[in-house]
Protein backbone atom coordinates (compact mmCIF):
# COMPACT_ATOMS: atom_id res chain seq x y z
CA UNK A 1 0.00 0.00 0.00
CA UNK A 2 1.33 3.43 -0.91
CA UNK A 3 -1.41 5.28 0.99
CA UNK A 4 -2.19 3.87 4.41
CA UNK A 5 -4.83 4.97 6.92
CA UNK A 6 -5.36 4.35 10.63
CA UNK A 7 -8.32 5.01 12.92
CA UNK A 8 -8.21 4.07 16.60
CA UNK A 9 -5.95 1.07 16.01
CA UNK A 10 -7.37 -0.17 12.70
CA UNK A 11 -5.00 0.04 9.72
CA UNK A 12 -5.86 -0.38 6.04
CA UNK A 13 -5.70 1.19 2.57
CA UNK A 14 -6.45 4.89 2.96
CA UNK A 15 -9.23 4.86 0.36
CA UNK A 16 -11.07 2.15 2.28
CA UNK A 17 -10.86 3.64 5.77
CA UNK A 18 -13.99 5.09 7.37
CA UNK A 19 -14.68 7.43 10.29
CA UNK A 20 -17.85 7.17 12.45
CA UNK A 21 -20.43 9.85 11.76
CA UNK A 22 -20.41 10.72 15.45
CA UNK A 23 -16.75 11.79 15.48
CA UNK A 24 -16.76 15.39 16.72
CA UNK A 25 -14.31 16.36 13.99
CA UNK A 26 -17.14 16.04 11.46
CA UNK A 27 -19.54 18.56 12.93
CA UNK A 28 -17.46 20.78 15.20
CA UNK A 29 -13.91 20.45 13.88
CA UNK A 30 -13.30 19.53 17.50
CA UNK A 31 -9.73 18.34 17.35
CA UNK A 32 -6.11 19.13 16.55
CA UNK A 33 -3.71 17.86 13.91
CA UNK A 34 -0.03 17.58 13.06
CA UNK A 35 1.87 16.77 9.89
CA UNK A 36 5.46 16.22 8.83
CA UNK A 37 7.50 14.62 6.09
CA UNK A 38 9.09 11.18 6.29
CA UNK A 39 12.25 9.90 4.59
CA UNK A 40 13.82 6.48 5.06
CA UNK A 41 10.78 5.68 7.26
CA UNK A 42 11.98 8.35 9.70
CA UNK A 43 9.52 11.19 10.47
CA UNK A 44 11.26 14.57 10.51
CA UNK A 45 11.33 16.58 13.75
CA UNK A 46 8.80 14.27 15.38
CA UNK A 47 9.50 15.37 18.95
CA UNK A 48 8.90 19.01 18.01
CA UNK A 49 5.57 18.08 16.46
CA UNK A 50 4.57 16.01 19.49
CA UNK A 51 5.45 18.90 21.80
CA UNK A 52 3.08 21.13 19.83
CA UNK A 53 0.44 18.39 19.64
CA UNK A 54 0.27 17.96 23.40
CA UNK A 55 0.20 21.72 23.90
CA UNK A 56 -2.72 22.08 21.45
CA UNK A 57 -4.56 19.27 23.25
CA UNK A 58 -3.99 21.02 26.56
CA UNK A 59 -5.30 24.34 25.25
CA UNK A 60 -8.42 22.69 23.80
CA UNK A 61 -8.90 20.60 26.97
CA UNK A 62 -9.00 17.32 25.05
CA UNK A 63 -8.27 14.49 27.55
CA UNK A 64 -5.91 12.48 25.34
CA UNK A 65 -4.04 10.10 27.62
CA UNK A 66 -1.87 8.16 25.16
CA UNK A 67 1.76 8.59 26.14
CA UNK A 68 4.28 10.08 23.74
CA UNK A 69 6.14 6.82 23.11
CA UNK A 70 2.87 5.03 22.28
CA UNK A 71 1.91 7.79 19.82
CA UNK A 72 5.32 7.36 18.19
CA UNK A 73 4.74 3.62 17.96
CA UNK A 74 1.31 4.04 16.35
CA UNK A 75 2.68 6.52 13.83
CA UNK A 76 5.53 4.16 13.01
CA UNK A 77 3.08 1.30 12.42
CA UNK A 78 1.41 3.33 9.69
CA UNK A 79 4.72 4.41 8.16
CA UNK A 80 5.98 0.82 8.15
CA UNK A 81 2.74 -0.46 6.57
CA UNK A 82 3.24 1.79 3.52
CA UNK A 83 5.48 1.09 0.56
CA UNK A 84 8.60 3.20 0.96
CA UNK A 85 8.97 6.18 -1.38
CA UNK A 86 11.71 8.85 -1.33
CA UNK A 87 9.54 11.20 0.75
CA UNK A 88 6.17 10.62 2.41
CA UNK A 89 3.65 12.95 4.02
CA UNK A 90 2.55 11.88 7.50
CA UNK A 91 -0.63 13.37 8.96
CA UNK A 92 -2.36 12.66 12.25
CA UNK A 93 -5.21 14.18 14.23
CA UNK A 94 -6.79 13.76 17.63
CA UNK A 95 -10.47 14.57 18.14
CA UNK A 96 -12.59 14.76 21.26
CA UNK A 97 -14.15 11.41 20.37
CA UNK A 98 -17.36 9.85 19.06
CA UNK A 99 -20.76 10.68 20.56
CA UNK A 100 -24.14 12.15 19.56
CA UNK A 101 -23.87 15.75 18.39
CA UNK A 102 -24.04 18.17 21.31
CA UNK A 103 -22.03 21.35 21.88
CA UNK A 104 -20.78 20.64 25.43
CA UNK A 105 -17.89 18.26 25.96
CA UNK A 106 -18.98 14.60 25.93
CA UNK A 107 -19.15 12.48 29.08
CA UNK A 108 -15.92 11.28 30.68
CA UNK A 109 -16.37 7.75 29.26
CA UNK A 110 -15.99 9.09 25.68
CA UNK A 111 -12.35 8.76 24.70
CA UNK A 112 -10.50 10.85 22.11
CA UNK A 113 -9.98 9.39 18.64
CA UNK A 114 -6.67 9.11 16.81
CA UNK A 115 -6.53 9.17 13.01
CA UNK A 116 -3.32 8.81 10.97
CA UNK A 117 -2.45 8.55 7.31
CA UNK A 118 0.69 8.43 5.21
CA UNK A 119 1.04 8.94 1.46
CA UNK A 120 3.81 9.67 -1.07
CA UNK A 121 4.91 13.29 -1.19
CA UNK A 122 6.98 15.38 -3.58
CA UNK A 123 8.78 18.22 -1.86
CA UNK A 124 8.90 21.48 -3.76
CA UNK A 125 12.27 22.58 -5.02
CA UNK A 126 13.58 25.49 -2.97
CA UNK A 127 15.01 26.86 -6.23
CA UNK A 128 11.48 27.68 -7.42
CA UNK A 129 10.19 30.85 -5.73
CA UNK A 130 6.65 31.44 -4.50
CA UNK A 131 4.12 33.95 -5.72
CA UNK A 132 1.76 35.30 -3.06
CA UNK A 133 -1.40 37.31 -2.80
CA UNK A 134 -2.27 39.36 0.30
CA UNK A 135 -5.54 39.14 2.20
CA UNK A 136 -7.02 40.45 5.43
CA UNK A 137 -6.69 37.85 8.20
CA UNK A 138 -10.28 37.03 9.23
CA UNK A 139 -9.47 34.05 11.46
CA UNK A 140 -10.37 33.79 15.12
CA UNK A 141 -7.83 34.44 17.89
CA UNK A 142 -6.76 30.86 18.59
CA UNK A 143 -4.30 30.64 15.73
CA UNK A 144 -1.61 29.35 18.08
CA UNK A 145 -3.57 26.07 18.37
CA UNK A 146 -3.30 23.69 15.41
CA UNK A 147 -7.03 22.99 15.26
CA UNK A 148 -9.07 21.38 12.50
CA UNK A 149 -11.01 24.66 12.01
CA UNK A 150 -9.40 25.77 8.76
CA UNK A 151 -12.19 27.27 6.62
CA UNK A 152 -10.68 30.80 6.50
CA UNK A 153 -7.35 29.24 5.46
CA UNK A 154 -9.08 27.08 2.84
CA UNK A 155 -10.78 30.15 1.36
CA UNK A 156 -7.54 32.14 1.38
CA UNK A 157 -5.61 29.36 -0.32
CA UNK A 158 -8.36 28.99 -2.93
CA UNK A 159 -8.07 32.72 -3.74
CA UNK A 160 -4.32 32.22 -4.15
CA UNK A 161 -4.86 29.32 -6.56
CA UNK A 162 -7.38 31.36 -8.56
CA UNK A 163 -4.75 34.08 -8.95
CA UNK A 164 -2.08 31.61 -10.07
CA UNK A 165 -0.21 31.93 -6.79
CA UNK A 166 1.30 29.48 -4.31
CA UNK A 167 0.11 31.02 -1.03
CA UNK A 168 -1.82 33.87 0.55
CA UNK A 169 -0.10 36.11 3.08
CA UNK A 170 -2.50 37.30 5.77
CA UNK A 171 -2.53 40.59 7.68
CA UNK A 172 -4.61 42.16 10.45
CA UNK A 173 -4.66 45.81 9.49
CA UNK A 174 -1.05 46.57 8.63
CA UNK A 175 0.44 43.75 10.74
CA UNK A 176 1.52 40.64 8.84
CA UNK A 177 0.52 37.47 10.69
CA UNK A 178 1.25 34.37 8.59
CA UNK A 179 0.17 32.62 5.40
CA UNK A 180 -2.87 30.42 4.76
CA UNK A 181 -0.94 27.29 5.76
CA UNK A 182 2.62 28.52 6.32
CA UNK A 183 4.64 30.98 8.36
CA UNK A 184 6.34 33.98 6.76
CA UNK A 185 9.60 35.71 7.71
CA UNK A 186 11.77 38.40 6.17
CA UNK A 187 15.46 39.17 5.84
CA UNK A 188 16.23 42.89 6.22
CA UNK A 189 19.67 44.43 6.68
CA UNK A 190 21.13 41.04 7.56
CA UNK A 191 18.51 40.26 10.26
CA UNK A 192 15.93 37.45 10.11
CA UNK A 193 12.61 38.87 11.31
CA UNK A 194 9.49 36.87 12.09
CA UNK A 195 6.28 37.50 13.99
CA UNK A 196 6.19 36.51 17.68
CA UNK A 197 4.39 33.34 18.68
CA UNK A 198 1.30 34.96 20.15
CA UNK A 199 -2.33 33.95 19.57
CA UNK A 200 -2.29 35.34 16.01
CA UNK A 201 0.07 32.79 14.45
CA UNK A 202 0.79 29.09 14.65
CA UNK A 203 4.15 28.34 16.30
CA UNK A 204 5.51 26.66 13.19
CA UNK A 205 8.10 23.92 13.58
CA UNK A 206 9.93 25.02 10.43
CA UNK A 207 9.82 28.63 11.65
CA UNK A 208 11.41 27.46 14.93
CA UNK A 209 14.14 25.58 13.06
CA UNK A 210 14.83 28.53 10.75
CA UNK A 211 15.44 30.81 13.72
CA UNK A 212 17.81 28.27 15.25
CA UNK A 213 19.70 27.81 11.98
CA UNK A 214 20.03 31.56 11.55
CA UNK A 215 21.62 31.86 14.99
CA UNK A 216 23.96 28.92 14.24
CA UNK A 217 25.18 30.75 11.13
CA UNK A 218 25.64 34.13 12.73
CA UNK A 219 22.47 35.74 11.39
CA UNK A 220 20.74 37.92 14.02
CA UNK A 221 17.04 37.27 14.64
CA UNK A 222 14.19 39.53 15.69
CA UNK A 223 10.79 38.16 16.77
CA UNK A 224 8.65 41.29 16.48
CA UNK A 225 5.65 42.05 14.28
CA UNK A 226 6.33 43.58 10.88
CA UNK A 227 4.00 45.40 8.52
CA UNK A 228 2.92 44.85 4.94
CA UNK A 229 5.08 47.84 3.97
CA UNK A 230 8.09 46.20 5.61
CA UNK A 231 7.28 42.90 3.90
CA UNK A 232 7.09 44.54 0.48
CA UNK A 233 10.43 46.30 1.11
CA UNK A 234 12.25 43.34 2.65
CA UNK A 235 15.54 42.16 1.21
CA UNK A 236 14.03 38.67 1.09
CA UNK A 237 10.65 37.18 2.06
CA UNK A 238 10.61 33.54 3.18
CA UNK A 239 7.66 31.14 3.49
CA UNK A 240 8.24 28.13 5.76
CA UNK A 241 6.19 24.96 6.25
CA UNK A 242 6.69 21.31 7.15
CA UNK A 243 5.78 20.16 3.64
CA UNK A 244 7.90 22.64 1.63
CA UNK A 245 10.57 23.74 4.14
CA UNK A 246 12.04 27.15 3.19
CA UNK A 247 10.72 28.92 0.08
CA UNK A 248 11.77 32.29 -1.36
CA UNK A 249 9.02 34.73 -2.34
CA UNK A 250 9.37 36.53 -5.68
CA UNK A 251 6.13 38.52 -5.82
CA UNK A 252 3.13 39.64 -3.76
CA UNK A 253 -0.03 40.80 -5.53
CA UNK A 254 1.97 40.75 -8.76
CA UNK A 255 4.61 43.14 -7.42
CA UNK A 256 8.21 41.83 -7.34
CA UNK A 257 9.71 41.51 -3.86
CA UNK A 258 13.01 40.36 -2.39
CA UNK A 259 15.99 39.31 -4.45
CA UNK A 260 18.36 41.58 -2.50
CA UNK A 261 20.04 39.07 -0.14
CA UNK A 262 20.30 35.81 -2.09
CA UNK A 263 23.48 34.67 -0.30
CA UNK A 264 21.94 34.62 3.19
CA UNK A 265 18.74 33.09 1.87
CA UNK A 266 20.65 30.31 0.10
CA UNK A 267 22.71 29.72 3.25
CA UNK A 268 19.50 29.16 5.25
CA UNK A 269 17.93 26.96 2.58
CA UNK A 270 21.03 24.79 2.27
CA UNK A 271 21.33 24.52 6.05
CA UNK A 272 17.71 23.47 6.34
CA UNK A 273 17.99 20.82 3.62
CA UNK A 274 21.13 19.44 5.27
CA UNK A 275 19.26 19.29 8.60
CA UNK A 276 16.35 17.42 7.01
CA UNK A 277 18.64 14.87 5.34
CA UNK A 278 20.74 14.38 8.47
CA UNK A 279 17.80 13.89 10.82
CA UNK A 280 15.93 11.44 8.56
CA UNK A 281 18.82 9.03 8.18
CA UNK A 282 17.84 5.51 9.31
CA UNK A 283 19.17 4.43 12.68
CA UNK A 284 22.31 2.29 12.51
Amino acid sequence: MKEVGYYNGTIGPLAEMTVPMGDRALYFGDGIYEATCVANRVPFALDDHLDRMYNSLRLLEIPFTMEREQVKAELQKVIDAAEETPVQFLYWQVTRGVCPRNHPFPPADVHPSLMIYVKPHTMKSMDKPYKLISMEDIRFKLCNIKTLNLIPSVLANQRAVEHGCDEAVLHRGSRVTECAHSNISILKDGVLRTAPTDELILPGITRKHLLALAKEHGIPTDERPFSMVELMNADEAIVTSSSALCMRVESIDGIPVGGKDPQRLKLLQDAYWEKFQRETQPAK
